[in-house]
């Protein structure tokens, strides 16, 4: 269960076994003197997982963009999403809303797999091209080259 849930473990507890007693959820609310939205989140996350709706997944499970993609089609086809979502086996029907809002706004690539963390360097020096190199050795020898003749004009005027 996640941990800014507005429903206190209590609760959950309690509206749990409600659910097992055939309750719906928004007696459940009402019995719990709650808002009815965390209680139908918990009922959908029940009517999939059963009593494990309770345990906290360890990690976030990562679905490939075939997958994510089949199953927004699934949903616009018209297929109801807590039934889609415990077919599925999918921690709870709202990824489904969120994969289908991405699909809605970007089109499937939105539902690509996006690149974590921060951006790779710029490509090492090692791969620039020959020209690149002689053109930089060139301007410095050339700053060289100024240099020793500044230089050397100075010292021939010192010894004037």
């Amino acid at each position: 269960m996640r941990a800014n849930s507005s429903l206190t473990p209590d609760q959950r507890c309690e509206a749990i076994a409600l659910f097992e007693q055939g309750r719906a959820d928004s007696a459940v609310a009402c019995s719990l003197g709650v808002s009815r939205w965390p209680v139908r989140r918990l009922y959908q996350r029940w009517r999939i997982h059963g009593p494990g709706a309770l345990v906290a997944q360890q990690a976030k499970k990562s679905y490939s963009f075939e997958f994510k993609v089949e199953a927004v089609h699934r949903l616009l086809a018209g297929e109801p999403k807590s039934e889609l979502a415990e077919e599925l086996e999918l921690s709870s029907p709202k990824l489904l809303e969120s994969w289908a809002r991405t699909y809605r706004d970007q089109g499937s690539q939105g539902l690509r797999p996006k690149q974590r963390g921060r951006p790779p360097k710029s490509a090492p020096s090692g791969s620039e091209s020959e020209l690149e190199r002689l053109r930089r050795e060139n301007e410095y020898l050339r700053a060289q080259n100024a240099y020793l003749g500044k230089l050397r004009d100075l010292r021939e005027q010192g010894h004037q």
